[in-house]
Formats: C-alpha cells, sequence, structure tokens
C-alpha cells in the first residue's frame, strides 16, 4: 500500500496531461491521498472517463498546453471549482523524435511549446495563489534523455534540459514565500505510448543493461515519488533534480 499523507487531503493540485501514462497515475496517486485533482489534457475522451470514475475528487478540463490562454482558462476554472492552487504538476509533454537536419523553425517552436514554454505559464498561473497562503509546491518533469545524452531528438532533449533552469530559478525567486519547486527526471517508464512507439525487445535488453534495478519502471514508480515531494514530509527540499530511471544514472 502506498503512504499516506494526511496534509495532502483537501489540497487543490493540477496535474497537465493527466488522463493518461505518468499524468494518469499522478492523477490517481492524488486521489488517493484524498486531494482534489484538476486534470487538464487534450484528451477528452480518456480525462472524462477518469472524471467519471473519480466523481467530486476530480474536475476534467480539456486543455491544449500550447495555447497559453487557453491553459489560463483552464487553471481559473480548477480554481473556480475548487478554490486556490496548492500544488501543481507540470506533466503535460510529448516525446517525438526527429531527425535534427529535417527540423523546421516552426518545428523546433511547436517542441519548446508542447514541453517547456507552458510549464511556466502554469507556474505563473498558480504562483499568487501558493503567495497568498504562503506554501505551496511545483514539481516539473524533466527527462533523463539529455542527461544520458540520448539523440535522435534534439529539440525534445533541449527543451527538457531547460526544465532544471526554470525549476532552480523559480525555487530562489519562491522559496521566501513557502514554495518549494523541483524537477522530477524519468527514465523509461513503461507507459503506454513507450511500449506501443519504442520499446522492442532490443531497446528493453538495452534498458536492463544500463538500468541498476533489472526491472520494468512503470508510472506508479514516477508517481510515488512526485506525491512525496508535494507532501509537507519533503517540506526542506526545494531546488533540486530528482532521478527516477531505476539507477540508469
Amino acid at each position: 500500500m502506498a503512504a499516506l499523507y494526511p496534509d495532502l487531503e483537501e489540497r487543490v493540485v493540477i496535474v497537465t496531461g493527466g488522463a493518461g501514462g505518468i499524468g494518469e497515475a499522478v492523477v490517481r496517486a492524488f486521489a488517493a491521498q484524498k486531494a482534489r485533482i484538476g486534470v487538464l489534457d487534450v484528451d477528452t475522451a480518456r480525462g472524462q472517463a477518469l472524471q467519471a470514475e473519480l466523481g467530486d475528487a476530480a474536475l476534467f478540463v480539456p486543455c491544449d498546453v500550447t495555447d497559453i490562454d487557453g491553459l489560463k482558462a483552464a487553471i481559473q476554472a480548477v480554481r473556480d471549482r475548487f478554490g486556490p492552487i496548492d500544488v501543481l504538476i507540470n506533466n503535460a509533454a510529448h516525446d517525438e523524435r526527429h531527425d535534427t537536419l529535417e527540423v523546421t523553425e516552426a518545428y523546433w517552436d511547436g517542441r519548446m511549446a508542447v514541453n517547456l514554454k507552458h510549464q511556466f505559464f502554469a507556474a505563473q498561473a498558480v504562483l499568487p495563489d501558493m503567495k497568498a497562503r504562503g506554501k505551496g509546491a511545483i514539481v516539473n518533469l524533466g527527462s533523463c534523455s539529455w542527461v544520458i545524452g540520448q539523440g535522435g531528438m534534439a529539440a525534445y532533449t533541449a527543451s527538457k534540459s531547460a526544465v532544471l533552469g526554470l525549476t532552480r530559478s523559480l525555487a530562489r525567486d519562491f522559496g521566501e514565500f513557502g514554495v518549494r519547486v523541483n524537477a522530477i527526471a524519468p527514465g523509461w517508464i513503461m507507459t503506454e505510448r513507450q511500449l506501443s512507439l519504442w520499446v522492442t525487445p532490443e531497446t528493453e535488453k538495452s534498458i536492463y543493461e544500463n538500468q541498476c534495478l533489472k526491472r520494468p519502471l512503470v508510472p506508479d514508480d514516477v508517481a510515488r515519488v512526485i506525491v512525496f515531494m508535494s507532501s509537507d514530509e519533503a517540506g526542506a527540499i526545494t531546488n533540486q533534480h530528482h532521478i527516477v530511471d531505476g539507477g540508469w544514472n
């Protein structure tokens, strides 16, 4: 059974990209803590199904995080329903592979928008709530791809490495108001997307050769760390980059 953190009960949490993959696991983990969760995602069918399953604990708001005005409106919808935001999980991203020589300016800007830009503006939208309360937690999802020097996705790895710089800047600027900001870098997490698109017998063999832990990493492995980092048990932890990769790095 997962650990329970009583301070998270009734806390208002936003999870971007919360309808599937790691995000869905995070939403379910916060629901187990009896938090109130705003689920933001472009996948309306899955988001609505998740809200129906979780009932009054969750509010699904359709949201394309690359539309900053729409993102701000979605955050406001969660605030209108549940109250000021206590926790933000910047999870939404897209790890599309791409050939460096074929990347256009528009494609590059699109990767920055879906992987990095929205994290800043989502934080900007919730920080006044946290400042007013004198407390808050933001967890930004990065990636181990840039740490291990993975190729074939330069725009993705560039955007995800920038998450660490964003995290440390926000942590420094808002620590005096009791706001903690940390980054989580997942390794090879066996989501539906990874399994359907990227994981082959050959890549799986390579994964386990590199990981210290010789088992698949699943979304719940990341979700448990995120929930802990959002709780008062992690009250002295901020400005950090936590890697969840089974010991690859």
